[in-house]
């Protein structure tokens, strides 16, 4: 057979081929008239691998050929340098006094100027192809581009024959292929003047992709001839894929990076493999001449090599060729460890990829927050079914969940149930590229969760305030509200620059709030579950059943919501508009943001709780509202005088569209004066002409404002004291009437004597004898040492307690701080006259109560007996019969695994109290011992008034009957507190009896406070007034700086802070309002209460049994909150009301405040109570009370 194949010969029968192959029609040079092609069909293959050996091989040899000249001209420089040294140290100096050297030295600079032209030509290079510059960078993005480019026109190609005749002018996939090339060759060239190692340089991978490559395609245009050849080799440029994203930054992580290098050099070698078994396939063996060829796609070969990596070999097809055999067995051992290991390492990455790894995409007019800190079932359910209630009508706000920790299947499933409002991703808010994830800079808020059960709660809110410190690095303006568990905490968050609690920052202590609550609760029973109601979302459930839960039920319903108040609220005082509002719209409203005219306060607005009279409503005041439901409170907005004036139906005040004019200041007081005197508009005699006439006189001089209508009620007040003869007798009455009396006006108590600047019974009283910080917000004391508060057992029992407050406590020295002071600082608020303060008494161990003093030494009336709350001896000790409440809490709960035994101390506690006995004579003998009368059996004591709380009942003979509250770690444990109810124990909390009753308390119902807070900065502000007894930022600011209050001189300024409502409970079986007990509706009592004594009530504690017809011995009590105004009242009711501060209430009893203001500073047992007298002639009690003398007498001379 002849060297040169003829077209004939290629066209033989395969049959006559030693090698059964198909048509060798592919094989044929296709022949056109335009291409001088052979028409012999000679291949030139040769030519094309030959320009690619030449160049690989030659410039080789010419790098290696340069080397070998560079060192031997080096080796022959170093003799010669040596031989001169030699001469210069045998000859001396002639050398270069002759200047023999002179030749040399301009050798020698001629080479460093060449040296320098050819680094700064090198630098150029270095800098060009340096992904350090933004130039670099492009090019090698571009580069890594059009070799992919490159890889796709091979593709495209290995569909045509192997070799082929292509006219390059005609042929466009070879021209692209040609322009590609010639940047290659470009970027090749910047590429070697770049290198410092020219050999390496040459033998690298880029390199030989490029010599066997770039060459072909001109050869190819030079002899209008195509040739598949190597070209597959740029497919190895893939290799680089994972350095090219990072220069992108767009991986960043080194697992990231890690996959991308494994996916690249597996693909690269998979296709370069492929790329060289179709041509050796596709053109035989040389040694053949190439007759045992098969055609073969490119794909087909990357099949075979996948099954033959895998070990699959499916044979359905196979290498035929010698070479491409002898290629498959090298490839099969490398390729098969590369799949061995490579693939399942790709998988075990794959596999451990962050599920929730993502990042969020803001939705256009949507916003979202971020909650992070403490994600588990529990607490992301009790949030998401707060926050998305439906009586918040259309929340239209995303919750991203960021945690470290991906959730579990439970949670899982929740975020599933909610997924059109919630997502989840995995991160840490400490990560600033986690942050950058969830979008945190557009957030709306980032709300943080506490751990509530957490045995370490310094630390738990350690990490929170680091999450703080990392979200407000990362984005200093975002809003922030978090939880903390420690009340001395958050002075920490000061500390942080950017924190701003003016700008929506919060934080929610549970200690300050929970012990808030239970303190209150001391005070009002039942007001704990009434307030954690009301910023609780909880839907309306309807009992048909004549039960207490039906009652309790509805009030249930009721949530706090703010809303702005129409203009023709506009003028009138803030009881007078409650008035309207209750009996009107059917809303309660119990507090107005109040702007503040004064320039130099701090804060322009403040939260005024049931103002009295004297506040009058401005345009645009904010009104706090109790209702079941967001759009009954819109109602107060658009209420309009005109329009809606006679429509008995609240659900048809609609918006309407009259233009609401403003009042004029003599229409405002008109309105207010109304209020005052009882009558109506029409028939009000209140302004006389002249005072009309003045008023049109003084809206014409100066415009209408709205601090001027507190101004001229005041003056038009003082006017009408001048002129009696234009007042009613009624007026005259109650003008003349004492405080005390029901007919007296409330409005006068605004501008008692007591806080006129200069008042000498200011300075005789308050200056030496009452005492309070320096905010004027809670009473105060010097410190005591905790041995003088410290009873005996003995001392206790001698000593006649009743009408305190008892609070057990479990802890030791290693139980974490609960922060007493929470608890001390609302029953010591300065709105209390010193003779109202409840007595404290403190019974646990001494050890754990040591380390709580230094926050408590400041607060009077306060006593600890040592001891343990399960011991009755210690109980009875501090008459715990006769007390107003007994509190129970424990600081042992969270160190313990099993949440079942987390409340078992309390619950232990709570039911030996319950099973106690007491002789009645006992409780006889108190109440009448001399020097000492319980409040509400003395009819003559100021304390026997309706306003001032819970009249007590002459004795308890049974533990069951003591007003007790207990705090509680694990909701479920509610159901071992009360033997009596059928509670099952999946009840939720607040459908529970002790929680109904306010016996029951605990720290979870406090999580809904975060979604309040969100919706409304102000409800925080609000429950945190109401709860805490006056606590502000300042007071904060001032604790964090001394962890404990500062005493303060009274002065008109701190004095004045005094005039705060607080909350109480009215009795209706006795008093004024008894006619309304019996049958009378809720409604008149509420009206009669504003009106004669500012007094707003907001809800009712009823017995259990009261509604049925049957008497019943049960005792226990539970709450209505907010009662329609037709409900029907019983004389057992205890009403919730919001009383006014009453500052002749102190004068009646102005001996016993002084006395008993004199005696704390110096007595051993720092109380109120008598002690029974002795028959024993005791020395150092002697000697005590000769030691209180004194220091009284020095007071009085001070």
């Amino acid at each position: 057979m002849s060297n040169n194949i003829n077209a004939n010969n290629l066209n033989t029968d395969s049959s006559s081929s030693p090698v059964n192959v198909p048509k060798m029609d592919a094989l044929i040079i296709p022949v056109t008239m335009e291409v001088p092609c052979d028409s012999r069909g000679q291949r030139m293959w040769w030519a094309f691998l030959a320009s690619s050996m030449v160049t690989f091989f030659g410039g080789l040899f010419i790098i290696l050929l340069w080397r070998t000249l560079k060192y031997l001209w080096t080796v022959c420089c170093h003799c010669g340098v040596k031989n001169k040294e030699t001469q210069k140290i045998n000859g001396g100096g002639d050398t270069q006094a002759d200047g023999a050297c002179k030749p040399t030295d301009e050798k020698e600079e001629n080479v460093a100027a060449e040296v320098g032209w050819m680094t700064s030509v090198k630098d150029w290079a270095g800098v060009m192809i340096s992904a350090q510059t933004l130039t670099g960078r492009v090019l090698v993005v571009l580069v890594f581009a059009l070799s992919i480019g490159a890889l796709v026109i091979y593709f495209i190609d290995s569909s045509n024959p192997i070799e082929s005749c292509q006219n390059f002018y005609k042929d466009f996939t070879l021209q692209i292929d040609m322009a590609f090339n010639v940047f290659f060759l470009l970027y090749f060239g910047l590429r070697f003047i770049a290198a410092n190692d020219k050999l390496w340089f040459w033998l690298e991978v880029n390199s030989v992709v490029d010599f066997f490559t770039v060459p072909p395609v001109f050869v190819s245009v030079y002899l209008n001839r195509s040739w598949l050849g190597l070209r597959f080799l740029r497919a190895l440029r893939l290799i680089q894929f994972s350095e090219i994203l990072q220069f992108l930054n767009i991986l960043k992580t080194s697992n990231s990076i890690k996959l991308v290098n494994l996916c690249s050099i597996f693909i690269s070698t998979w296709l370069t493999a492929a790329g060289f078994i179709h041509l050796v396939e596709n053109s035989g063996d040389p040694w053949e001449n190439f007759q045992n060829n098969q055609p073969l796609t490119y794909w087909e070969c990357v099949y075979l090599l996948m099954v033959t990596m895998s070990t699959v070999g499916y044979g359905d097809v196979y290498a035929k060729t010698t070479l491409g055999r002898l290629f498959m067995v090298f490839f099969i051992l490398g390729g098969l460890a590369m799949f061995a290991s490579y693939v399942p390492e790709i998988i075990e990455l794959i596999g451990n990829r962050k599920k929730y790894g993502g990042s969020y995409s803001a939705v256009s007019g949507r916003k979202h927050i971020v909650v992070c800190g403490h994600i588990t079932l529990e607490s992301v359910s009790n949030f998401l079914k707060d926050f998305l209630h439906k009586d918040r009508d259309d929340v239209n706000v995303e919750i991203v969940f960021l945690h470290n920790i991906s959730p579990n299947l439970e949670l899982e499933a929740l975020f599933k149930r909610h997924f059109t409002q919630v997502e989840f991703y995995q991160g840490s808010v400490l990560n600033p590229h986690d942050l950058a994830r969830v979008k945190i800079e557009s957030a709306d808020a980032c709300l943080i969760l506490a751990n509530k059960y957490c045995a370490d709660p310094d630390a738990e809110d350690a990490s929170n305030i680091m999450r703080v410190i990392s979200i407000k690095n990362y984005h200093p303006k975002i809003r922030i509200i978090t939880q903390m568990l420690q009340y001395h905490n958050k002075a920490h968050l000061l500390n942080i620059p950017s924190w701003n609690w003016k700008e929506g920052d919060d934080a929610i202590c549970l200690a300050e709030l929970k012990l808030g609550f239970i303190a209150q609760s001391c005070l009002a029973p039942g007001l704990s579950t009434m307030l954690a109601n009301l910023f609780s979302m909880r839907s309306f459930i309807k009992i048909e059943e004549d039960t207490w839960q039906k009652y309790y039920l509805e009030g249930v319903a009721n949530e706090m919501y703010t809303e702005y108040l129409s203009s023709a609220f506009v003028g009138l005082s803030f009881p007078a508009v409650c008035e309207l509002v209750f009996a009107k719209l059917k809303l309660l409203m119990i507090a107005i943001e109040y702007k503040s005219e004064k320039r130099e306060s701090r804060s322009r607005k403040r939260i005024l709780i049931n103002p009295g009279n004297h506040v009058k409503i401005q345009e645009g005041t904010l009104g706090f509202f109790i209702a079941s439901d967001a759009k009954e409170v819109k109602r107060a907005y658009f209420y309009c005088k005109a329009c809606h004036d006679d429509i008995t139906d609240p659900k048809r005040i609609k918006k309407c569209g009259c233009k609401r004019p403003k009042m004029s200041i003599y229409k405002r007081m008109r309105l207010a004066c109304c209020f005052d005197c009882g009558r109506s508009e029409r028939d009000c005699s209140c302004m006389s002409g002249s005072v009309h006439s003045n008023m049109d006189t003084l809206e014409r001089a100066f415009p209408l404002s709205s601090v001027s209508v507190n101004d001229c009620s005041t003056s038009l007040r003082a006017f009408e004291d001048e002129q009696p003869s234009t007042l009613s007798p009624k007026k005259k009455q109650r003008n003349g009437g004492m405080r005390n009396s029901p007919n007296s006006s409330p409005k006068l108590m605004r501008h008692d004597p007591l806080l006129i600047p200069g008042n000498e019974q200011i300075d005789n009283m308050d200056a030496n004898v009452k005492k309070y910080d320096s905010t004027g917000m809670f009473h105060w004391c010097p410190a005591k040492d905790i041995e003088k508060v410290i009873l005996t057992r003995s001392e206790a029992a001698m000593t006649v307690l009743s009408g305190h407050v008892v609070v057990c406590i479990f802890g030791d020295v290693k139980s974490a701080l609960i922060g007493l002071r929470n608890l001390v600082m609302p029953l010591r608020a300065s709105n209390f006259h010193y003779h109202e303060l409840k007595h404290i008494v403190f019974v646990g161990s001494l050890e754990y109560l040591r380390r709580e003093w230094e926050t408590l030494h400041n607060f009077p009336k306060v006593s600890i007996l040592p001891g343990t709350p399960l011991s009755r001896a210690d109980l009875r000790a501090v008459n715990i019969n006769l007390c107003d409440m007994c509190v129970i809490l424990s600081a042992n709960q969270n160190n313990i695994d099993d949440a079942s035994l987390q409340d078992k101390e309390c619950i232990l506690a709570s039911l030996n109290i319950k099973s106690m006995q007491f002789d009645d004579s006992i409780g006889v003998l108190q109440a009448n011992s001399q020097g000492f009368t319980p409040p509400g059996m003395d009819r003559t004591s100021p304390d026997n008034s309706p306003v001032h709380g819970l009249l007590r009942q002459p004795s308890i003979t049974t533990g069951a009957n003591i007003p007790i509250i207990t705090e509680l770690v694990n909701d479920s444990n509610v159901q071992f507190l009360d033997q009596d109810d059928d509670d099952d124990p999946d009840t939720e909390l607040y459908l529970t009896q002790p929680f109904a009753c306010g016996t029951a308390f605990a720290v979870s119902v406090l999580d809904s406070l975060m979604s309040a807070t969100y919706f409304n900065d102000n409800i925080l502000t609000l429950i945190r007034t109401l709860v805490t007894g006056g606590a502000t930022p300042e007071l904060e600011a001032l604790i964090a700086e001394e962890n404990a209050l500062r005493g303060g001189y009274s002065t008109p300024q701190t004095l004045a802070n005094r005039d705060r409502c607080r909350v109480a409970q009215l009795a209706l079986y006795d008093g004024p309002f008894a006619d309304l007990g019996d049958g009378g509706c809720y409604g008149d009592l509420f009206c009669k209460a504003l009106k004669t004594y500012n007094m707003l009530c907001f809800g009712i504690y009823r017995l259990r049994d009261a509604h049925l017809s049957t008497p019943s011995q049960c005792t226990k009590r539970y709450v209505i909150t907010n009662p329609p105004y037709e409900f029907e009242l019983v004389p057992t009711d205890l009403i919730f009301c919001l009383m006014q501060f009453d500052h002749n209430a102190g004068q009646s009893r102005a001996s016993l405040s002084h006395s008993s203001h004199s005696s704390y500073s110096s007595s051993k047992k720092s109380s109120s109570v008598h002690s029974i007298p002795s028959t024993a002639n005791r020395p150092n009690r002697t000697k005590s009370r000769d030691s209180r003398d004194k220091q009284k007498k020095e007071m009085v001379y001070r």
